[in-house]
């Protein structure tokens, strides 16, 4: 579907700063904003729910390149305690 909406200048300059900071497009942008909506009223109450969540929008299972969490986890603690 497709919607035309004419914002406030404000508005626009706001969403377009936000969107260019997360690298993506402006309308891409507000889909993600729009499809949050629901969450933002009706927050996760619950550690399932709130997984349940991290599901339904890709953020479990984002990374398929990470075999094993702890070790990717023991990896990063170390690299981050032996920096110079």
């Amino acid at each position: 579907m497709s919607i035309n909406l004419d914002l406030p200048t404000e508005l626009e300059s706001q969403l377009t700063s936000e969107a260019s900071q997360l690298n993506l497009p402006l309308s891409e942008y507000i889909l993600q904003i729009l499809s949050i909506r629901q969450v933002l009223s009706n927050p996760p109450k619950t550690g399932a729910e709130l997984v349940a969540y991290w599901q339904s929008t890709g953020v479990i299972n984002s990374r398929p390149d990470i075999v094993d969490s702890q070790i990717y986890a023991r990896n990063l603690r170390h690299n981050a305690e032996t920096r110079t």
